[in-house]
């Protein structure tokens, strides 16, 4: 068993190739949140799911990952966040076999459930660690960087990824490609990860996981449902007894004696305002991804593969952003004209997508570019801002917040920025045209060959109402610059961070 880095102590070549273990974990996690992009054609001639077999193939991962976060987050503070990572991986391991050789679309359902456990096991337990091995501030901001990097790039690789192999194996192999990963953290990890956990938990709250999931699940049903379906009542109604729920688990956690999520954490300097910032981020993100994905192939006419690849491009600077954003703020540029500057870069992005046109494939990977790469910077500095102001016996629940308020804010990026793109669309399409060409530009481009002119009409419609919504975009993230200046500003560029004892001696010298 190897133990945890001394508080304030440089990290090591073995915490840093610890850290590179932990990146395989994070890696193939969020790759399998995009990995059946190309592959579900494969396994819907191969297993004939009816229609709702194949929402449910889709969703079900990311449903079982938003719900079960902050349980797995608090599990790991209590039973030690090596231990559960490792369940994790097993179980990550077992289910990716099952989905391997699923020969059913049940089967393959209950896979991407077991999935979507084992990831919410990982994801929380990844950033912990992190907070125990990298006490040294610059060190784990750096590491927090690659962390984000990790993140970003494995939604775009996994895309990529399944159509190469879905293209020279069978669909199966998408998921057969985890095993060698969890295998080699399985083997690793108990030599290189130190094992941490609060050493005095109390008891697990365990009425507090029913209600957690029925807070969260409902609130991501709908938001996810409304950008294709519209503001139907059933969606309304499911956000609203979500939100129900999580009036009830706050209200719990405020009055529980061993709360699952401790209210102190909200009182550590900066956690409240990183948990609003972190979930702006990833509105804007997955708010863009939204349309651009649809942009590449139904306006440009890419292949499935052709469109991944070009969406590669927009990654390239990533590596780079988070990197530079930490070295100015150890150099002493304060925090919050970083993170504003972040947010502001990211405004730019959504303003550059406003200016495209039906023909412009360049404009929008630089816009795409641009907008990533100021969201990154947001995002590695305010999550090492979240975990520095965190008691380190809490680092399993300040990241498990913190991963769920990104799954909210996707959500509700693709809800708001999808519900304003597709008004639009709806406006701008002729009235005689049939009505699934009304609904959406796919159905549109279905019927192009029976309706003269439907298909420029249907792009130039999709089209502006991409414009639209990247200029709602580029509003919340002048907004979030605003906010990050505002609630930053007085939070030192070196803070102590809980765990870390003072400089002065008991004299004061």
């Amino acid at each position: 068993m190897t133990n945890p880095t001394p508080a304030g102590a440089l990290a090591g070549r073995r915490e840093w190739t610890a850290l590179g273990v932990l990146m395989l974990p994070l890696l193939l996690v969020s790759m399998d949140v995009s990995v059946l992009y190309f592959a579900i054609p494969a396994i819907s001639a191969d297993l004939e799911p009816s229609g709702t077999q194949q929402l449910w193939i889709f969703d079900i991962y990311a449903f079982v990952l938003a719900g079960l976060l902050m349980t797995m987050g608090s599990l790991g503070d209590r039973i030690g966040r090596r231990r559960l990572l490792l369940i994790g991986a097993v179980a990550f391991g077992t289910a990716s076999l099952a989905a391997a050789y699923a020969h059913s679309a049940e089967m393959l359902i209950a896979a991407r459930a077991v999935l979507g456990i084992g990831g919410a096991t990982l994801m929380p337990s990844t950033m912990a660690l992190i907070r125990t091995m990298f006490t040294d501030s610059g060190q784990r901001a750096r590491a927090i960087g690659m962390w984000s990097g990790v993140m970003t790039a494995g939604i775009a690789l996994g895309s990529v990824m399944s159509g190469v192999l879905v293209e020279y194996f069978w669909w199966g192999s998408i998921f057969l490609v985890n095993l060698p990963a969890m295998a080699l953290l399985l083997v690793l990890g108990p030599f290189l990860l130190p094992e941490s956990k609060d050493p005095a938990p109390g008891r697990f709250d365990w009425p507090s996981v029913p209600l957690s999931m029925a807070a969260v699940l409902p609130v991501v049903y709908g938001l996810k449902e409304i950008p294709s379906e519209g503001f139907e009542v059933r969606y309304v109604v499911s956000i609203t007894v979500g939100l129900l729920f999580a009036a009830l688990f706050v209200h719990r956690q405020r009055t529980s004696a061993a709360p699952m999520i401790d209210p102190a954490l909200f009182r550590g300097r900066g956690f409240a305002p990183s948990v609003a910032l972190n979930l702006i981020s990833s509105f804007a993100m997955m708010g863009s991804a939204f349309f651009t994905t649809q942009y590449l192939q139904s306006v440009l006419g890419k292949s499935a593969l052709e469109a991944a690849l070009w969406a590669l491009l927009p990654s390239v600077p990533i590596g780079a952003a988070a990197p530079a954003a930490t070295a100015l703020v150890h150099k002493g540029v304060n925090r919050a004209s970083v993170v504003t500057a972040g947010f502001a870069t990211g405004a730019a992005g959504y303003a550059l997508l406003a200016l495209a046109g039906t023909d412009s494939l360049w404009l929008v990977l630089v816009a795409c570019a641009v907008l990533a790469c100021g969201i990154v910077v947001v995002v590695s500095l305010i999550t090492d801002l979240a975990l520095s102001s965190a008691p380190v016996e809490r680092a399993g629940s300040a990241s498990a917040l913190l991963e769920t308020a990104a799954e909210f804010g996707g959500a509700l990026g693709m809800a708001l920025l999808g519900s304003v793109g597709t008004a639009i669309y709806r406006h701008d399409i002729p009235a005689t045209a049939p009505d699934a060409a009304r609904e959406t530009l796919g159905g549109a481009l279905v019927l192009a060959d029976r309706v003269p002119g439907l298909a420029a009409a249907a792009r130039e419609a999709f089209t502006h109402g991409m414009r639209g919504a990247a200029i709602v975009g580029a509003v919340v993230l002048v907004g979030a610059a605003g906010l990050a200046a505002v609630t930053l500003r007085r939070i030192p560029v070196h803070s102590k961070t809980p765990d870390e004892p003072s400089s002065l001696s008991p004299s004061g010298v």
